[in-house]
């Protein structure tokens, strides 16, 4: 040792008097016994899936630690092995291996950290950002509210799409399933109304489960530039991803939007798609030798899917007033939604949306069947000024869907009967919607009226398409007062009624002078980015 380091006041002396202090209070702090760590071997691995011998303690929904720096999670327990998930590539892992189990389940960070961010499963940052900043790491298996905990469901959730908000009404707490074939616009759908979100205090969470990474890096782009991108949390778990990770992710996805009900505020929760879930864990089950039930899924597939949707609520005003909403989206084979996996999600939502391919390739979107499509809630909660002007829309639209199958035939109708076909004509062309394009209460309030009070009944079809392109931008800028007051407030005024209504006149006065204009496609736009 140097002679400077010898004496009492140098640095040396004084940083390695420090570190003596600070090792001898370890050392006192340290309580003296044996550490025990259960010590497993795998039996054999492989597609994501792996079968441990030993780990006798072993509990459900345990991380188990590999060797390689590996994660699983025990989701069987036998008498003699463990069953387990892996939530990273098992690159390096074999028959052998040595396998510990952690003593905690898996549990993935919540709080407003994550805001703004795309995450996997497990809380990891996949948009190159700062680590999340967590209020706490929550258990991604979670007990439902009771029935005691629960309130009823109250508040409307606009979605912006006036074919859902004006006849197929969603309510805050509600679990709404979206279904359909595929590129149909289901994912259109959630997007909206996670875009729509923009004007309201919820805050939206996006669970993408095995999807193309191109088509979710469309999805986060689309919202980042035109909606609540910083109340929006990305959940993503892509279609390269183990399949533990994919099994996991709507579950991590709700414990996340639960943090925001459980602490008094809204949330949104969009889960694409349970189908692919169902087909990640029919792969899990078969490959860990469950017996195979109808379809080749096992028994517990139900319950699976019940499990994480009862956990959408609208809690009581005692545990915060929070509300989680659910809209998990399921696909369906050649507009088959008597299949297993519909059927269940069905069963147990409280409605569904459902999207036929044949409006869809005829160019009208979104493609609602609105005769199928139900909504067991929401109609209580729908707002008063919608529902003042939208009250037998339903019911006018599917005697024109009836009537228009005759005229087809080249059948004669009277009088009547081809009004009802003309006004169903400009209902479908008001309900025709560009995706990404979420309409307000106000803009969606004065297409109503103007169907109500047959407004558009001097106008030709493709004039009643340029009536509604632009009236919400034209509202604000000569209606702003009345257009902020019905936003604000969900309740139309005489007084303000009259005062829309002579606008809307005047619009459709103003179309009607320039006469007959060349035709336009049914949607007006191109496709919204991202996946259906």
């Amino acid at each position: 040792m140097s002679t400077l380091s010898k004496q009492p006041g140098s640095r040396l002396a004084q940083s390695v008097a420090a570190r003596l202090d600070e090792a001898r209070t370890r050392l006192l702090a340290t309580t003296p016994g044996a550490v025990i760590s259960e010590i497993g071997t795998v039996e054999r691995v492989g597609d994501g899936v792996a079968t441990l011998l030993g780990l006798e303690g072993a509990r459900l929904d345990e991380i188990l630690l590999f060797e390689g720096d590996v994660r699983g999670m025990a989701v069987s327990l036998d008498r003699d092995s463990v069953g387990a998930v892996l939530l990273d590539p098992d690159a390096g892992i074999s028959a052998g291996a040595m396998v510990r189990g952690s003593g905690e389940v898996v549990r993935v960070p919540v709080g407003p950290g994550l805001l703004g961010r795309v995450v996997d499963p497990l809380g990891r940052p996949l948009d190159d950002g700062p680590a999340i900043a967590a209020v706490r790491h929550d258990p991604i298996e979670r007990p439902a509210p009771g029935i005691t905990d629960r309130e009823l469901v109250t508040q409307s959730l606009l979605t912006g799409v006036l074919a859902v908000d004006a006849l197929i009404p969603i309510g805050r707490g509600q679990r709404e399933l979206i279904v359909g074939d595929r590129s149909t616009g289901k994912t259109a759908i959630g997007i909206d109304a996670i875009l729509n979100q923009k004007r309201s205090d919820v805050v939206c969470v996006y669970c993408a489960i095995g999807q193309k990474s191109s088509a979710v890096a469309r999805v986060i782009d689309t919202v980042r530039r035109l909606g609540p991108f910083e109340r929006t949390i990305f959940v993503v778990a892509n279609a390269d991803d183990p399949p533990g990770l994919q099994w996991i992710a709507p579950y991590a996805a709700c414990t996340i939007a639960e943090y925001f009900r459980d602490t008094g505020g809204h949330a949104l929760l969009v889960t694409d798609d349970l189908t692919k879930h169902a087909a990640v864990h029919r792969q899990v089950s078969l490959l860990l030798r469950y017996p195979p039930g109808r379809e080749a899924y096992p028994g517990d597939v139900f319950f699976i899917h019940s499990r994480l949707l009862e956990r959408a609520a609208k809690l009581n005003d005692a545990l915060g007033g929070g509300s989680l909403t659910a809209l998990p989206i399921a696909e369906t084979q050649a507009g088959n939604i008597s299949a297993y996996i519909p059927t269940n999600l069905i069963s147990i939502t409280d409605g569904q949306i459902i999207l036929e391919p044949k409006l869809f390739n005829e160019g009208w979107k979104p493609a609602v069947n609105v005769g199928k499509s139900v909504s067991r809630v929401g109609g209580k909660t729908q707002f008063k000024a919608i529902k003042e002007v939208a009250g037998t829309l339903k019911l006018e639209y599917a005697q024109f869907l009836e009537l228009e199958v005759f005229t087809k035939f080249g059948q004669m109708v009277d009088a009547r009967a081809q009004a009802t076909i003309e006004h169903g004509r400009r209902i479908r062309s008001v309900l025709g919607q560009v995706n990404a394009a979420p309409l307000s209460l106000a803009t969606q309030v004065a297409l109503l009226l103007a169907l109500k009070e047959r407004l558009l009944a001097a106008l030709a079809v493709e004039q009643v398409i340029q009536f509604k392109d632009g009236l919400g931008d034209a509202l604000m800028a000569e209606q702003r007062g009345l257009a902020e007051r019905i936003d604000s407030s969900g309740l139309v005024a005489d007084e303000d009624r009259e005062k829309l209504l002579d606008w809307l006149k005047a619009r459709a006065e103003r179309l009607r002078r320039q006469g007959a204009l060349p035709p336009s496609p049914p949607d007006q736009g191109p496709a919204a980015p991202g996946p259906r």
